[in-house]
């Protein structure tokens, strides 16, 4: 297959839906040969799991099938992608080709794995629509791209991205995980960045990819997460191996994950045209990814010499899989007999070109070797030709480069021209302080060295086809080469390089458990903390007992950013890196779902509070009992009581369940829930005022009529502001004698609640048998004085 681009995606997606708003998705990644397969029940009449899913992928063609069996209630998968991914190639296959039972075929033939444990097994009782999406993709890449997938060769997962922590396509923005809000706004000089961008510190295409993927999919399995952890921990507290290992992995080429293509897939037989450009470029291709796969078993050695004494699981592991593992010398040893031992992966482009022609060894085929001398014959001419024109035009500043789209051509400094070039010289584009030309004699050359590389290429590819269907045999030790490489790249040089450029203990490990509080210690915003030095730590627990805190306070208080921030920090501890607090425990999120910003939606006919209601129906239709869920500002886009009694509303429907909830609001009265229920927590960022200056802090409930002072700063008659404060004068002495009646009425609720919030802290505890009975003594005495 083709290069596809640097970090341009290289998914091919197939979708199909039936009546029952059940939604195929069939994923197939070109550059690395994986084929991804989902099967779910769409529960929003918007598609926003689809959404995600096309988010996390990114595809650069979707394949659907004629719009005719849509949904009561929604508008089809078909429409979806002209509604919101005009940019994307759509392809409509016609519904024959989305056939299920070819799909299973499919999959057993070319899948690494076998399908049983994958879970396919019982395909035709219930994941058919994904074989039926996957059977139209893998259908139309063999016809576009004249490949055949070869048979056991393809890393099939299922259903994987439900086996992750799912985060919607709208928390995504709201979070600012992969681009910050209002970048086209700001410019691409905007110093506050993304997550993603935080990150990207990775020195691979793949492992880039990979850190993207972790981002919008982070991790569920508490020991996978540890694994990750523990590795950290072994490169934090060992300098050697991680620069050892941060300079290792600079010996692997880049595009190390895209050599697998080139024998995942086999090129359809060519019966005509055989020295036609296209398919000289295929062998070339072909070539490069062989002198690619050389380089990256050379290095093989020096990443066993590091790895050797490392005591963590995941390195341990990857030393005996990887650098202990024969197949990999035995590769080596075939490439050896035929690719001569100098020949090196080059980025330079006429230095690539060469190593290529060159690089089977000599005497092996006599018509590579006539292709190549006729390559140098033309190489030497053009060089000498350059040489004459220097000497002949008095031009001692001429050079010759190359590139691969026009050949060799000449740039001459425009301070050595004396008046006009001669005419021999065509096609001149000013470049800078330089010209660049050509000439009817180097055009000439060009052609020839050209061809003469065409037929190096053609006559090489002939040449390594036994070399190539050997390797083809192991093509599943190159995959697991390709993904041990890009997580390495992914954990030294993004979680490690991040955490080792901060301040010592900035950033500690988080701590994990199956249903405990989500506790954090003085975090700090990952993205804000490096572009303000003074960012004010902040914390936050919450349990079963304790689920849901109230965030109040005024205008840019920083209650958006705290919203944030814990969500940003539950991602980075369970992607399996360090995080920016002084301690933190986290229970296993399964969903994050944000509630933010107040913008109408034009694209679905949608105002600010329509918008507003149909995130918060996503929400509320997909919550369980192990989401985080995040809303800021409920209800302020519609009428004040009618804002208020939704706000309430939903506020009780998500406490009676065990998901976690901060819920940021101006609305006062929401605070009232606090002393009706004792799971409610009010958490209150206040604003000092002295010397003119708005200090914003966290600190008990505190209303200083902050409204009311900025609206007499920005010049509002002294009478306007009197009455306004009366009004809320006795707004507020009515809102707090109802207060004080709850706080009576539910008192007795109020201390039960304490003492069990108190007791499931201490199950969760790790300190020892003295201590907790010591607690719970203490305990005890409190309750007992009513003191809690």
């Amino acid at each position: 297959m083709e290069d596809d681009g640097g970090e341009r995606s290289s998914f091919v997606t197939g979708l199909i839906e039936n009546r029952a708003k059940e939604v195929g998705v069939a994923a197939f990644d070109l550059r690395s040969a994986t084929l991804h397969l989902s099967q779910y029940i769409e529960t929003s009449s918007s598609y926003q799991n689809t959404k995600t899913l096309l988010h996390f992928y990114d595809p650069m063609v979707i394949i659907v099938s004629p719009n005719k069996l849509v949904p009561d209630g929604m508008v089809g998968v078909s429409e979806l992608v002209d509604r919101f991914y005009a940019s994307v190639k759509k392809v409509v296959m016609a519904r024959g080709c989305f056939d299920d039972t070819k799909g299973a075929v499919m999959i057993k033939n070319l899948a690494a794995k076998d399908p049983s444990a994958l879970g396919l097994d019982t395909y035709y009782k219930q994941y058919y629509l994904c074989l039926a999406a996957a059977a139209a993709t893998i259908k139309w890449i063999e016809a576009e791209k004249g490949v055949i997938v070869t048979n056991h060769s393809l890393l099939v997962t299922f259903n994987g991205s439900f086996d992750h922590l799912n985060v919607d396509a709208t928390s995504v923005q709201n979070l600012e995980i992969i681009e910050p809000l209002h970048s086209a706004l700001w410019g691409t000089s905007n110093k506050k960045r993304s997550l993603f961008h935080m990150l990207k510190t990775t020195k691979t295409i793949g492992g880039t990819r990979l850190l993207r993927a972790n981002l919008l999919q982070p991790l569920k399995d508490i020991e996978t997460i540890n694994t990750r952890l523990d590795c950290l921990d072994e490169l934090m507290s060992n300098e050697q191996l991680f620069f050892g290992l941060s300079q290792v992995l600079r010996k692997f080429p880049k595009e190390t994950d895209r050599v697998l293509c080139h024998f995942c897939f086999k090129p359809k037989k060519v019966t005509s045209k055989v020295l036609d450009v296209d398919n000289a470029r295929k062998s070339q291709t072909l070539i490069s990814s062989i002198i690619l796969l050389k380089t990256a078993l050379d290095a093989l050695p020096l990443l066993a010499k590091v790895l050797k004494d490392a005591q963590s699981f995941l390195l341990a592991n990857i030393y005996k899989s990887v650098c202990e593992n024969e197949k990999y010398t035995s590769i080596r040893k075939r490439i050896g007999e035929v690719i001569d031992e100098d020949v090196l992966h080059a980025r330079v482009p006429f230095a690539a070109r060469t190593q290529q022609c060159f690089a089977v060894k000599a005497r092996i085929d006599g018509l590579l070797d006539i292709a190549r001398r006729s390559f140098c014959d033309t190489s030497e001419a053009i060089h000498n030709l350059a040489n004459k024109y220097r000497e002949e035009l008095k031009l001692p500043n001429l050079k010759l480069p190359f590139n691969n789209r026009q050949g060799f051509y000449l740039s001459i400094p425009q301070k050595d021209i004396q008046g006009k070039l001669p005419s021999k010289f065509i096609q001149v584009v000013k470049h800078g302080n330089n010209l660049h030309c050509s000439t009817l004699e180097l055009a000439s050359l060009n052609v020839r060295n050209k061809s003469a590389a065409g037929e190096c290429y053609i006559r090489t590819e002939i040449c390594l086809e036994a070399l190539v269907d050997a390797i083809r045999e192991d093509v599943s030790v190159l995959t697991l080469l390709a993904e041990v490489l890009c997580l390495l790249d992914m954990i030294v040089n993004s979680f490690a390089h991040t955490i080792s450029t901060k301040p010592v203990d900035q950033y500690t490990r988080p701590h994990f458990t199956e249903n405990g509080p989500l506790a954090i210690d003085a975090g700090r915003h990952p993205i804000l903390e490096s572009i303000h030095n003074d960012f004010v730590p902040n914390n936050i627990f919450i349990s079963e007992a304790s689920n849901m805190v109230i965030v109040m306070g005024p205008n840019m208080s920083g209650k958006s950013t705290y919203l944030q921030q814990v969500c940003l920090i539950i991602i980075l501890a369970q992607i399996g890196c360090y995080v920016p607090a002084h301690f933190s425990t986290i229970r296993v999120v399964d969903r994050i779902f944000t509630r933010m910003g107040t913008v109408d939606n034009l694209e679905s006919n949608s105002s600010t509070f329509m918008t507003e209601m149909k995130e918060t129906a996503f929400v509320m239709q997909n919550v369980t009992r192990r989401s985080l869920i995040v809303m800021d500002e409920l209800g302020r886009a519609t009428s004040s009581s009618d804002g208020y009694s939704i706000a309430w509303s939903c506020c009780e429907h998500l406490l009676s369940l065990k998901a976690y909830t901060i819920f940021a609001t101006h609305m006062e009265n929401l605070s009232e829930l606090a002393s009706i229920y004792p799971n409610v927590k009010i958490l209150h960022f206040y604003v000092d005022i002295r010397n003119n200056r708005l200090d914003f802090k966290e600190g008990p409930r505190h209303v200083p009529h902050y409204g009311l002072l900025l609206a007499e700063v920005a010049g509002l008659p002294s009478s306007v502001i009197e009455t306004a404060r009366g009004i809320t004068s006795r707004i507020t002495q009515k809102e707090v004698k109802r207060m004080e009646v709850n706080c009576l009425q539910y008192n007795q609720i109020q201390m039960f609640y304490h003492v069990a919030q108190r007791l499931i802290c201490l199950k969760y505890s790790s300190q020892d048998e003295e201590s907790i009975r010591q607690a719970l003594q203490n305990l005890k005495e409190k309750y007992m004085e009513g003191r809690l």
